[in-house]
């Protein structure tokens, strides 16, 4: 086996992949990337066994073959070397060559046969989706997944696939985060899968936005994402996410529009006098303002007033400004809306212009 090729367009395939495997493993295979040369293309595939990464990228001076390369060093030999440089990797027996210009390093390698498949994913479900859409689909709800929580469902984010639209849910049972999006194709198909926080990370990591359009293929226990230079597949979770529909708040019709940007500055400015423990503010709402305070048991105290367009009056409510302040980062427009009920009642933030994404949060006693 050998290929040629320039170093960026190696590093950037090799980064792809490099995060995928993991820094302590249960068998020494696990710590290489397998590299297959094939028509002049290169393929490289990481794994935990859980997640697996297949990068690909186009070799000059190619002569097929596959065999497996330490993944780490081989990612911070070539992240070394200078900008511009040519990278020649050729196999010898049971030893891999790097060479570039004067630099010349020799691996291990082990063979590709030891290298674990994850399994041919069945595709019970394919559906397109724009991705960028599925970038911020991700982004404005994996914030809100659960970590380590003994409700293992809940280490991880929701696909609910429905007619026309994607959803993607997390909820740590504090919080909740929704966003949507509409599927130009459409589907009949209806199902829900939980994706494992690993393989949301990775996703995340891989998706760069623009126009390209990904191809989602949903099996009995796997999720893979295609795109034309990387395939990504995950196992799933499986356990039955909470009916979270349920917990979005019905009858929160006390509503108060703000200023994202303002309303998000005055509970940083708050959050620092909070209890370092519960992290609690109060929000008071009276007609045209909501008033924000927090102490801490130092008697030390946080005062903020901002304008508000609304006519509630004399409602007080306790949150943890942490996740205020996540669901606020997770919007995008200018004005927001505070949905409240009562002060023992999940209070809903959402866009003003529209419901595509929603944040539920759970109230505090104070």
């Amino acid at each position: 086996m050998r290929f040629s090729l320039q170093r960026e367009a190696f590093l950037k395939p090799l980064a792809q992949v490099v995060n995928v495997v993991e820094r302590r493993q249960t068998l020494p295979v696990l710590a290489n990337l397998l590299a297959l040369v094939q028509d002049g293309q290169l393929s490289l595939t990481g794994t935990d066994l859980e997640v697996e990464m297949v990068a690909r990228c186009a070799v000059d001076d190619a002569q097929d073959g596959e065999v497996t390369i330490p993944a780490r060093k081989l990612f911070d030999i070539v992240r070394a070397l200078p900008d511009g440089s040519k990278v020649t990797v050729s196999q010898s027996g049971d030893r891999i060559t790097v060479q570039a210009g004067r630099s010349r390093f020799t691996l291990a390698s082990l063979p590709a046969n030891d290298f674990p498949s994850i399994d041919e994913v069945e595709a019970t479900e394919r559906v397109e989706v724009p991705e960028a859409a599925l970038k911020e689909l991700i982004e404005r709800t994996a914030f809100a997944m659960a970590q380590q929580d003994v409700r293992y469902y809940l280490n991880g984010l929701l696909f609910d696939l429905g007619e026309h639209r994607l959803r993607c849910v997390a909820t740590d049972g504090h919080r909740l985060a929704l966003c949507e999006a509409a599927l130009d194709g459409g589907t009949q198909a209806k199902r829900q899968i939980i994706v494992p926080r690993k393989g949301v990370t990775e996703l995340q990591r891989l998706l760069e936005g623009g126009d390209r359009v990904l191809e989602l293929e949903m099996g009995r226990n796997h999720i893979r994402v295609k795109r034309d230079d990387v395939t990504f597949t995950s196992k799933l979770i499986d356990g039955r996410f909470p009916d979270y529909e349920a917990v979005i708040p019905i009858g929160a019709d006390r509503e108060v529009k703000v200023d994202r940007e303002v309303l998000r500055a005055s509970l940083q400015r708050a959050a620092i006098l909070s209890n370092e423990k519960y992290r609690g503010v109060r929000i008071e709402v009276s007609p045209g303002q909501l008033k924000i305070s927090a102490h801490n048991p130092e008697q030390e105290e946080a005062q903020e007033e901002v304008e508000a367009d609304t006519s509630v009056d004399g409602l007080a409510v306790g949150f943890n400004v942490n996740y205020l302040l996540d669901a606020l980062g997770a919007l995008r427009d200018e004005t927001v809306v505070l949905a409240l009920r009562d002060a023992n009642s999940s209070a809903l933030v959402r866009e003003a212009a529209n419901e595509r994404s929603r944040h539920v949060v759970m109230p505090l006693r104070l």
